[in-house]
């Protein structure tokens, strides 16, 4: 059997599917059960996916340990001249081993991140069927996490900004309350967004930012900065709520700026200035691309569906 016969083919396949169904399609191929070997052969602690290098060598077609240490060795390097700290990615193990004597030793071994196995493949003998299959394997899921932190980071954005949204509402009915017409309110916003972004309100960062007149200057804004402006305003209406005295636009704006200014404080004392923080792709735009994907998905479903 020719082990690189249809290689590009089979490269292609497994970005599209998952290990357990591409050995559904063919169950004796040889690239199908390797694939299934670096599935099976993953491990989970404390939530944290990991190989045992002791396994991962066998994997990978390594007969002897010292050999695939200096594959190791070379794969810490290149971690660490990528800026990462190597502990992190590879932790030392004792492994347990029966000599021929029938007698339990310990042995030498780590417990590897994705990461880690990924390097460990890119500095592997290329010359080694099982090493091209690994570098094709430890990629496509490298990425496959990529893409789940970014939706992870999207979603936790698009849930900052309804937050903000439900504050502000609470924030404009208990001023409409105390006497404040839609300008004030919308004064006392600005006012807070100068204490929060060092002395730039509202209009000023809009024009920093690039964003025009009619679009919400929230929208743009990063996690963090969405959730400290959430947090200036509900001490401000956990204030209005419990201090009958506060009455008006003037007290409360002059509220309103305190509790900005306090956040702020808390940020710039952490290293973080909200007005040089870049902006953020506009938060619509990041909801409609999600429902565009939840759509595709579920018509993909149906036709499945209408298929059987």
């Amino acid at each position: 059997m020719d082990n690189k016969k249809d290689f590009t083919e089979n490269m292609n396949r497994l970005a599209k599917v998952k290990a357990k169904e591409i050995v559904e399609i063919k169950k004796d191929d040889l690239f199908s059960r390797s694939i299934l070997e670096l599935d099976e052969k993953s491990h989970k602690e404390d939530n944290i996916e990991f190989w045992y290098a002791r396994e991962l060598q066998k994997i990978l077609g390594y007969a002897s340990w010292d050999k695939f240490l200096n594959v190791i060795e070379k794969a810490k390097t290149a971690c660490f001249t990528s800026g990462f700290n190597v502990a992190d990615h590879w932790l030392s193990h004792m492994g347990k081993s029966i000599s021929g004597k029938g007698k339990i030793e310990e042995i030498q071994d780590y417990k590897l991140t994705r990461y880690a196995c990924y390097l460990i493949a890119q500095n592997g003998d290329s010359s080694k069927y099982q090493i091209a299959i690994a570098q094709s394997y430890f990629a496509v899921q490298t990425r496959k996490q990529e893409i789940i932190e970014q939706k992870m980071a999207e979603y936790e954005r698009i849930a900052s900004r309804v937050k903000l949204s439900e504050s502000e509402k609470e924030l404009s009915a208990l001023a409409f309350e105390k006497g404040v017409d839609s300008k004030g309110f919308a004064m006392i916003r600005s006012k807070g967004d100068a204490a929060l972004f060092g002395g730039h309100n509202t209009s000023q960062m809009k024009q920093k930012f690039g964003i025009k007149d009619n679009k919400s200057l929230a929208d743009c804004l990063p996690t963090v900065t969405l959730k400290a402006k959430d947090l200036a305003i509900e001490m401000t209406n956990y204030k209005l709520k419990k201090d009958k005295e506060i009455y008006g636009e003037t007290p409360i704006s002059n509220e309103h700026y305190s509790n900005n200014t306090n956040v702020r404080k808390a940020l710039t004392d952490s290293g973080i200035y909200p007005e040089d923080l870049p902006p953020a792709e506009d938060v619509k735009k990041i909801q409609r691309k999600i429902q565009k994907e939840v759509k595709q998905i579920a018509t993909k479903k149906t036709i499945a569906i209408d298929k059987k």
